[in-house]
């Protein structure tokens, strides 16, 4: 399954690859270019950029595909041809670097995250320390900042910025191009089905760009983490770690559950009387009280201020995931894929 320790490379340029996705992210994806600019082995991939990606990335030496519709565009498609195409002009390819369009790698992560898979054959996948770019924008971003800081050690699963190998990724199919969110961690347990290992190491990988200074935004971000949960939750129903039927649970609860009752307790208050806006106040009294209990965890990591707006928002968002799973659970019984939930849709320019 792993690689015999003669076959480690020698060089980066010989041996790494970059995948680069991105759609419309202006000056985000000159930056994540500029990054990978002593990398040899590096492919862009555009999902139908309206602004001046295609052009740019070539005048830069950068190999450029351009996906075609139909079908649709999805990140995971995405990064399956890029794959394709570094293979395809780099036969020798060991490992390969997958990163976000709007995202910067850092100095001297390509060396510490091939260093690490080299020395340890188990490992099929790693992954570092990713930020946000403008964490004092707006408490959106603050919000993904803290999202990125996951321990160091053995992980469950990977984002969307991880080195991984090329024999392994290969092996399970890649990503599952169809899966319109949640294709990450949906990768990254097919991996550690087949028994590959999954690390994250103690070193700086990325710079993200997130740019969420609406609520819409926002909205629409959390709504797609409704969608993923309950696909990952469809496709790995005995899976422990990571729980997504517990997630599941846990957003009908919140956003389904407790505001039909809380619904339902109004409209028999308005047509039998007052009485019953006692149990309504009550049942809707739950939300803020969970909210402080998990301000209260997260105190440990986090200023007050930062965990009293990550406990309120969690809780505000299981709305917009319930949605995400609803649209999932409709997707699934009719037979129709959900189509892309973007939160940013526009050339992106600082």
């Amino acid at each position: 399954m792993s690689p015999s320790p003669d076959s480690r490379p020698e060089t980066i340029g010989a041996h790494v690859g970059v995948v680069m996705i991105g759609r419309n992210e202006g000056e985000r994806l000159r930056r994540c270019i500029a990054s990978t600019s002593g990398t040899a082995a590096r492919v862009y991939v555009d999902s139908g950029s309206t602004d001046d990606s295609v052009a740019w990335a070539r005048s830069q030496g950068v190999t450029v595909v351009e996906l075609a519709v139909p079908p649709k565009f999805t990140a995971a498609r995405a990064r399956n041809a890029g794959l394709e195409r570094l293979r395809e002009d780099h036969p020798g390819l060991v490992f390969v670097q997958m990163v976000d369009g709007d995202c910067e790698l850092a100095p001297g992560w390509l060396d510490a995250a091939r260093d690490a898979l080299e020395r340890d054959p188990g490992l099929a996948l790693v992954f570092g320390r990713r930020r946000e770019r403008f964490p004092e924008r707006s408490i959106y971003n603050a919000f993904c900042d803290d999202e990125w800081n996951v321990p160091v050690g053995e992980a469950a699963a990977g984002g969307g910025d991880v080195m991984v190998r090329v024999d392994a990724l290969t092996a399970i199919n890649g990503y599952d191009g169809e899966m319109i969110a949640g294709e990450d961690p949906d990768m990254s347990i097919r991996l550690r089905k087949t028994g590959w290992r999954l690390y994250r190491i103690d070193h700086e990988m990325t710079i993200h760009d997130a740019a969420i200074l609406r609520f819409g935004q926002w909205w629409r971000r959390t709504e797609r983490s409704g969608h993923a949960f309950g696909e990952l939750a469809d496709r790995h129903p005995g899976l422990r770690e990571p729980d997504w039927r517990r997630q599941c649970r846990s957003i009908l609860l919140w956003g389904g559950v407790l505001p039909i009752l809380v619904l339902a307790m109004v409209l028999l208050a308005i047509v039998f009387g007052p009485l019953w806006l006692v149990p309504a106040v009550a049942f809707a009294a739950v939300w803020p009280l969970q909210a402080l209990r998990i301000a209260a965890r997260r105190r440990a990591t986090l200023q007050p201020r930062q965990a009293l707006l990550t406990g309120a928002f969690l809780m505000i968002g299981k709305g917009a995931e319930m949605i995400g799973l609803a649209r999932f659970q409709i997707g699934r019984l009719t037979g129709r894929r959900s189509d892309l939930i973007e939160y940013n849709s526009g050339p992106v320019r600082k």
